[in-house]
């Protein structure tokens, strides 16, 4: 499989020098299409391996890592990449991009991964037309997952990330022709449009500081996986390189496992983080969301087999949380402006 992938603080480093953070964010309505949603901090990451006696067996098989979610709480994803690199994001085992299958070869026919440093972030599946659905953490079991929906079944839960860089020869003609520069990455606020990503949210609206705890007896693995909620206006790309750019094999690949949080605390003996902040309080107080738009990429249809599935809130009933509709100065223009991880069997 090659190289593997490591944590270093709160993000996941893949090989072909790939970072990826996992961004805690607001919850969009299932209703209308939205700006993009600020961060709210990244989610905590540990490996699974560091916890033998206490991750599910189910898990120590996968390997990978564990994050910390709430029943209904959204995500979005945060990449950087030091060179182009082609990821393959699944939910379930699902495409996030093309709605097939995980496979462990690339396709563009359909697409069935996002380009770095070109795709700066994803925030939920691939709904075409410019936009996407966001991830929000579900229970397995209620069908409610995108797993679920599309494959019809709910097996897998979590989420997969696995990586292909250039072929060598291409690879080194991209570098000689290329500053060493990192595009696409992370940035303080002031750089944000160059750093590839929304600028965080005003202090006090991130998670609460962690604490350590003592040691409880683990529990069984709790079947977390992703649903779809709102929508909101995001592109993913179409990768505009041949094929045969790419190498045949992955480079590396994580599984990520979402953790209640009862079973965070049961097997790392950490709190998990307080639940995000109320969206309404946020749009009340004028703080901002974004948009983003790159002119010279194009957007990627829909896949076909995400095109079917359904918003969360068709489980879980009504959202509870009042919405508060943004002011159009809220909404900030970006770009373009008119540790080792042990891999297992999976």
């Amino acid at each position: 499989m090659g190289e593997q992938a490591r944590i270093s603080g709160a993000a996941l480093e893949l090989p072909g020098g790939v970072t990826v953070r996992f961004m805690r964010t607001l919850r969009l309505p299932e209703t209308g299409t939205h700006p993009l949603p600020p961060g709210l901090g990244t989610f905590p990451l540990r490996r699974v391996a560091d916890y033998p006696e206490r991750a599910p067996a189910q898990w120590l098989t996968h390997g990978g890592v564990l994050l910390p979610v709430y029943q209904r709480e959204a995500m979005w994803l945060s990449f950087s990449s030091l060179a182009p690199a082609a990821l393959q994001v699944g939910v379930g085992k699902v495409c996030a991009v093309s709605g097939r299958p995980w496979s462990d070869r690339l396709s563009q026919d359909p697409q069935n991964y996002v380009v770095l440093p070109r795709q700066p972030w994803l925030d939920g599946i691939n709904s075409g037309q410019g936009t996407i659905r966001q991830f929000v953490a579900v229970p397995l079991g209620l069908g409610a997952t995108v797993e679920g929906q599309v494959s019809g079944e709910e097996v897998w839960g979590g989420m997969q990330l696995q990586v292909f860089e250039l072929r060598e020869e291409i690879l080194e003609r991209w570098r000689a022709t290329h500053s060493s520069r990192t595009r696409g990455g992370w940035g303080a606020a002031s750089e944000a449009m160059a750093a590839g990503m929304p600028p965080m949210a005003p202090a006090g609206f991130g998670a609460a500081p962690q604490a350590r705890a003592p040691r409880p007896a683990a529990r069984p693995a709790p079947a977390m996986g992703l649903g779809a909620g709102g929508r909101m206006r995001q592109e993913v790309y179409r990768d505009e390189r041949p094929p045969g750019d790419w190498r045949e094999k992955p480079s590396g690949r994580a599984y990520v496992h979402l953790a209640t949080a009862p079973q965070w605390r049961a097997v790392t003996g950490e709190p998990a983080p307080a639940s995000p902040v109320d969206r309404a309080a946020y749009n009340a107080a004028g703080l901002p969301w974004f948009d983003y738009f790159d002119a010279d990429a194009e957007d990627l249809a829909p896949g076909e087999p995400l095109t079917g599935v359904k918003p969360v809130g068709d489980w879980l009933g009504d959202d509870e949380q009042p919405w508060v509709a943004t002011e159009p100065e809220q909404v900030k223009p970006l770009k373009d402006d008119p540790g080792q991880v042990t891999d297992g069997e999976w």
